[in-house]
């Protein structure tokens, strides 16, 4: 008899990747770590003590559980948005993952299917799976730039499907959503009567303008939506601990829905009231530590252009996606990388790249080195 859950059978053993990662660095090598997600590592200049001072409040003694969270932190939140939402269409979570968890919860039975795009954060396979929920990916197609193919998306539509989930802009190929693809997915999910979700944390951080883009699709009311995002990426402060979604759509259903969730929300509680009220002064250090890492991520994006390398166009985001000859598989390459140059990158096959070979690499913090960008070079 089993003794634990189908939904967490994963395979944790080490790969060949981690197994290399912990000689090198129990070898006390120095890592040039082209992975690096996490702004806080990344020597920013916060304003740490007007966050901490922020945190400081006597209204943080008294527990007031509401469970859309404090009218205080939703109207701060509404305020972020071009559409101004009525912030009763909005609810906090602790993080967009635990909304993921809430949508799934509110939309979905076990054995339900979820459309997700592909490539993309491969974390999407594991959050269904704890809901008992399957993932089926439609495809992202690259011509110069990354499109959906909604036809595809269309066809992969079952009986069992609920709901389209977007990333806009799409982690890591850093593509926006189009207006015509807007259009059309909005018509699938009427004809379907499906749910459209979309991951916005990366939303501020475009590279260049274009009137083709939709930013977000908080002003969406055609069909049932969810809008997601918080302050890991919005200010870059992932150890706080908050996100939150905004609900719109057909006045019946999105009142239906505001009503299923707020009774899901009520029976975790899960966000913590500090962090509630710290919200509104938060939410004013946003540009500051924005511009630092627009600032840095256009260098670097610029500086992995010069190289010569053949990077895939990207419109936004955090990372950028160098694609290199097959003459090594994607890990034989990330090994080869580690190995022999003390730098670590990403496969695409994290992301379900159709095809290979790719490279992904944060432009967060490290640049390529000359001696990395030589051995790419070499084998093309």
């Amino acid at each position: 008899m089993k003794v634990f859950s189908s939904r967490i059978e994963w395979d944790l053993r080490p790969n060949r990747l981690t197994q290399l990662l912990a000689q090198k660095r129990a070898e006390g090598r120095t890592i040039t770590d082209l992975t690096e997600s996490n702004p806080t590592n990344i020597g920013l200049q916060y304003p740490a003590a007007e966050i901490l001072e922020s945190l400081q409040t006597v209204e943080s003694m008294r527990y007031e559980p509401n469970p859309r969270g404090l009218l205080s932190a939703r109207e701060a939140v509404a305020g972020t948005y071009e559409t101004r939402p009525d912030p009763e269409r909005i609810l906090l979570t602790a993080s967009t993952s635990e909304a993921y968890s809430f949508l799934f919860k509110l939309l979905m039975n076990p054995g339900d299917e979820v459309l997700v795009p592909r490539p993309s954060y491969p974390l999407f396979e594991f959050l269904a799976a704890l809901e008992s929920v399957r993932v089926v990916q439609y495809p992202l197609h690259y011509f110069e730039e990354w499109t959906i193919d909604t036809h595809a998306l269309a066809a992969g539509i079952t009986p069992r499907t609920r709901a389209i989930v977007l990333v806009n802009p799409n982690n890591p190929t850093g593509s926006y959503l189009k207006k015509t693809e807007l259009e059309a997915l909005v018509q699938i999910c009427a004809e379907h009567r499906l749910a459209l979700i979309s991951d916005e944390v990366f939303a501020d951080y475009a590279f260049d303008e274009d009137p083709r883009r939709v930013s977000s699709i908080s002003g969406v009311d055609d069909v049932l939506t969810f809008s997601l995002s918080g302050l890991s990426k919005m200010c870059a402060l992932p150890q706080m601990k908050l996100a939150w979604m905004v609900v719109n759509g057909p006045d019946e259903l999105r009142n239906e829905a505001n009503t299923r969730l707020e009774l899901i929300a009520d029976t975790f509680l899960s966000v913590g009231t500090p962090i509630q009220h710290a919200l509104p002064k938060l939410l004013k250090f946003k540009d500051v530590i924005q511009d630092q890492i627009r600032a840095r991520t256009r260098e670097n994006l610029a500086s992995l252009r010069r190289t010569g390398l053949r990077v895939l166009n990207v419109e936004g985001g955090w990372y950028g996606t160098v694609q290199v000859s097959r003459t090594r598989t994607e890990e034989e390459w990330v090994l080869f990388l580690l190995a022999e140059f003390d730098t670590l990158t990403q496969p695409g096959y994290f992301y379900d790249f159709d095809s290979e070979a790719f490279l992904v690499m944060s432009l967060l913090h490290e640049r390529v080195s000359e001696e990395v960008v030589g051995a790419i070079k070499v084998s093309h």
